[in-house]
């Protein structure tokens, strides 16, 4: 009854459907039927099943032909228990499993085969009917391809030690071969009817001598790799499970099978090719021993993603589509999907390219799977939304018409059909009424691609005019000459014979070829666009020199011909500051800080400078101490950027500069010592009573640092204090020392990690002579000790620094032990005619010390009238007051202590205007000379009237 239910129902409805649908489901209906009336098929009941046979095998000669040749299948299928769930690849193991009866390869193939097609039939049923969305049938067939991979692999590796014995690790266990799946399969993005491309390895090299030959390890690999490839890709009776591609194998075609972990590494990182990063994206490991590869695939990262930005890949990628196209069109396919305008491939090139390009800076880019990338391109502001959305729901169609189009016969194909009938199948599978409706939604989406891939992709408007006829002097010097005055450069001959010498250097002679395309490329732009500042020639001189130090390192060439905004940027700075292109050129990853304005031109203030710290370490956590090192230089290095970019630009007021300064100072030193203190508490444990909060230890700021006052080139004053409840007592870990020694390692440590000098450069220096009994005293001092030196064996001028002395970092009651130090230091009776005379003579001793005989120049620091003429009013004033003025101790920094001096009474109003005015003017030019690249000595005549002043307030009070 059920039988003749089902045929009558489908007669009813095959007769009202379209032609080419009809023209479909015919053979496979007689041959239903014929089973139906055999009893080998059970009609099924349910309406929906019944609904989607139709739209399934009405566009899907694959399935409707598999299900008509096998009951077990059509069974499983009526039955509904595998339709309406989604198997991962361990469930497909199972599965595999509880139907093993395999006992030898030729078996193992009949197995594999029978079991893909049914898995793929029931996988392709769910997607054409619309019961699975597109990213879940791209993960099953994955997920079947693993599995598959797996299970051949498991059964050929038992045959293969019997024959062969068992190949052994160092470590006594039994070795594996591991197989990486790269592209498609590799992203568990695997498209209905695709290759899977394999890369076979293995951990370690050895010799197996059970039997009378000897095999090496690789031999032995490669003949279970061979093996494991036939079984797969072979086409019998049953077909073939898939077609195994292994040309991404290193040295391709022509490279060895197999591989040990080793030679992996060191292929990778002496011979792969620039498109091999493009490649390894993707990278995955799908069988064989996984813990084993960690660390070869961190290695494997390391050659994928740079830890900078890398903006090569953009002219990789730009080659490699280049030649895809070119092959298109010498076999005349202008309708793939995947590989066309606005197909597939421009959607994987946009993403990847970010991926390779920032994932070695922004982690959360390295992810294999494109739609999970393209939201954190979205989220990270380096895609706008629409276009991120734009490429998702063209990704999602395209895709699903990719498996509509290989759902039909299993075959792996990608151009459009051109006949009639097969363009209606298609359009009919994809929901669309006819192939016209279809067609214009595909042209949309691939239209709208093909806009997102060239803006993404599009060389910026490189000058083919008088740029590359200076840069190459494809004319004569005259007409050269010419150019460059027409381009608004002075000294033009100059100019040309610097551009000359430039391009004749050893530098640029060094360029690998693709490194001096790239400078061929970017030379001509930089002639033609510094028009935009005022001082050319100076400017162009500095930007060559910036070259010349970056060459070599081709993927900063790339990123300014890339960026044009960056370019700009760097030729508006350098214009504006000789020291900003040298902080460049001596460390070049500055320069991808070129890319974003709105972070350039705003340094962070102190609370933002703290969380970005505390997050480089986070991310860092777990790696050595020289990397550390260098996260820190680099972090130091891009905030004072961003400082001295916002003081060039009047983003920032000049005064403020050293606020900013000051607070990175702070903030890296906080850092420090807390990884300083976490170093030395892993080796030695903690001092008694101790934990980081807690430490013990308090680094204390003199002079600029101190007085909120530092500079670019500024070294830090510093004392290190620490404080103990059981001085004798010794630390709580396995190599315990004592207390004294501990805290003196600790000081040791935050002085190795603040001056040592590496590629990254040093992350200050330090100065520590202010510490009791200077360069001959004990590097860290108790709180204890420091007070009865400084109560006891300081000079005037050591409690002169103390004015300037504040806590910066570490345990903030040994801080707060030091402020009532200062304090009853700073407020002792003092003869006012003493100190003055003591104050003076310290003076004249350090004039005599910094300053030569017969200066021209007004030196702004040491000279007569200049800042430590002001510092020494101030702390004279400091130490002769305070006994009866204790706020005077409150600030440390002199502008505010000249205000408060006036306040008291103790300096008139047009004194303190006149230092303070002086003070701040002083300190705007020294940091303006910073940045020139000038000395500190300038001519007088720029501050004769401020000089005078200064200098009639000094007499009034100290002579």
């Amino acid at each position: 009854m059920k039988t003749v239910l089902f045929v009558s129902h489908f007669e009813s409805v095959l007769a009202q459907l379209p032609e080419p649908i009809k023209k479909e489901l015919e053979r496979p209906f007689r041959q239903w039927c014929d089973r139906l009336n055999e009893g080998a098929f059970k009609a099924p009941t349910e309406h929906e099943f019944i609904q989607s046979v139709i739209k399934v095998c009405g566009t899907s000669q694959f399935v409707a032909e598999s299900c008509a040749r096998d009951a077990v299948l059509w069974a499983d299928l009526v039955a509904g228990e595998t339709l309406y769930t989604t198997v991962n690849c361990e469930d497909f193991y199972t599965q595999a499993l509880a139907a093993n009866t395999v006992t030898s390869e030729a078996e193992l193939m009949v197995l594999l085969r029978r079991f893909r097609r049914r898995e793929m039939v029931r996988i392709a049923w769910r997607d054409i009917a619309g019961w699975a969305p597109v990213e879940e049938t791209l993960s099953e067939l994955s997920a079947l391809a693993d599995a598959c991979v797996q299970f051949a692999l498991d059964f050929l590796h038992v045959e293969a030690t019997r024959q062969w014995g068992v190949p052994i690790l160092s470590n006594g266990k039994e070795q594996r071969l591991v197989v990486l799946a790269m592209g498609k399969l590799g992203g568990e993005e695997l498209n209905f009817s695709s290759d899977i491309d394999l890369i076979y390895c293995y951990a370690e090299s050895g010799e197996l001598t059970a039997g009378k030959k000897h095999l090496d390890y690789s031999d032995f690999f490669s003949r279970l790799a061979k093996k494991l490839t036939r079984v797969l890709s072979d086409v019998t009776v049953d077909g073939f499970v898939y077609r195994v591609d292994i040309r991404l194998r290193p040295f391709g075609a022509s490279g060895p099978w197999v591989m040990s972990f080793l030679g992996l590494e060191n292929y990778y990182f002496t011979q792969a090719r620039e498109w091999e990063r493009y490649a390894m994206v993707k990278v995955r490991v799908i069988a064989g021993e996984t813990d084993l590869l960690a660390s070869t695939m961190m290695v494997l990262n390391r050659f994928v993603y740079r830890r900078y930005l890398d903006y090569g890949a953009f002219e990789e990628l730009r080659r490699i589509k280049y030649k895809i196209k070119e092959k298109l069109m010498a076999e005349g396919k202008v309708d793939n999907i995947k590989l066309g305008v606005g197909g597939i491939r421009e959607i994987e090139f946009v993403v990847q390219s970010f991926q390779l390009i920032r994932g070695g800076t922004d982690v959360c880019l390295q992810n294999r799977q494109l739609l999970v990338v393209l939201d954190r391109l979205s989220e990270l502001g380096l895609l706008p939304v629409n276009d991120v959305t734009i490429l998702r729901e063209a990704y999602i169609f395209l895709r699903q018409t990719e498996n509509r189009l290989q759902q039909y016969r299993d075959e792996q194909i990608h151009d459009l059909p051109k006949e009639n009938h097969r363009r209606f199948l298609l359009a009919y599978s994809m929901g669309f009424d006819n192939w016209e409706a279809f067609l214009v939604v595909l042209d949309r989406h691939r239209q709208q691609v093909s806009a997102v891939f060239e803006q993404v992709f599009s060389r910026s408007d490189e000058q083919k005019s008088k740029g590359l006829s200076i840069w190459f002097g494809i004319a004569d010097d005259d007409v050269l000459m010419i150019d460059l005055v027409a381009l608004g450069y002075r000294d033009a001959e100059n100019v040309l014979a610097r551009v000359k010498k430039f391009r004749a250097s050893a530098a640029v002679r060094r360029l690998t070829n693709k490194g001096a395309e790239t400078l061929d490329r970017l030379v001509p732009l930089v002639i033609e666009q510094t028009e935009q500042v005022m001082n050319q020639d100076e400017t162009l001189t500095r930007l060559l020199e910036l070259l010349s130090k970056v060459a070599g390192r081709n993927v900063y060439f790339a990123l300014l011909v890339e960026n044009p905004k960056a370019l700009t940027h760097l030729i508006k700075l350098t214009a504006a500051s000789p020291w900003i292109g040298l902080h460049m050129a001596a460390y070049p990853v500055l320069l991808d800080e070129l890319l974003d304005g709105r972070t350039l031109y705003e340094p962070l203030s102190k609370d933002k400078l703290n969380a970005d710290l505390a997050l480089v370490f986070a991310k860092n956590k777990g790696n050595d101490t020289e990397i550390l090192m260098n996260e820190l230089r680099r972090f130091k290095q891009i905030n004072m950027l961003r400082v001295a970019v916002a003081g060039i630009m009047d983003v920032i007021p000049v005064m403020v500069v050293s606020d900013y300064l000051t607070a990175l100072a702070e903030v890296v030193l906080q850092q420090v010592v807390q990884f300083a203190w976490n170093l030395l508490v892993q080796k030695h444990g903690r001092p008694e009573g101790c934990d980081f909060e807690s430490s013990g230890f308090a680094v204390i700021g003199f002079g600029k640092l101190g007085g909120y006052e530092l500079g670019y080139g500024s070294d830090l004053d510093m004392v290190f204090l620490y404080h103990s409840i059981n001085e004798r007592a010794l630390t709580n870990g396995l190599r315990p020392v004592s207390t004294v020694e501990f805290y003196t390692r600790l000081g040791q440590k935050v002085l190795f990690l603040l001056n040592s000098k590496l590629l990254s450069g040093i992350l200050y220096e330090s100065d520590m002579r202010l510490r009791p009994n200077g360069d001959s005293g004990l590097l860290v001092v108790s709180v204890k000790g420091y007070a009865i030196y400084q109560q006891e064996n300081a000079w005037v001028w050591e409690h002169q620094a103390l004015v300037r002395g504040r806590f910066v970092a570490g345990d903030q009651s040994v801080g707060a032990r030091f402020d009532l130090i200062r304090e009853k230091i700073l407020s002792q009776p003092r003869d006012f005619g003493s100190l003055k005379k003591e104050v003076v003579a310290m003076r004249l001793k350090m004039r005599d010390h910094f300053l030569k005989p017969n200066e021209t120049l007004f030196h702004l620091k040491h000279g007569t009238g200049g800042i430590v003429d002001i510092e020494f009013i101030v702390q004279f004033y400091v130490l002769a007051y305070a006994e009866s003025n204790l706020e005077l101790l409150t600030f440390t920094d002199n502008i505010r202590l000249l205000q408060l001096l006036h306040e008291k009474g103790v300096l008139s109003k047009r004194d303190a205007d006149i230092l303070q005015r002086a003070y701040c003017e002083y300190r705007i030019k020294s940091h303006q000379q910073v940045l020139q690249e000038r000395a500190l000595a300038v001519d007088g005549k720029c501050v004769v009237e401020l000089r005078s002043q200064v200098q009639s307030v000094w007499h009034a009070i100290m002579d």
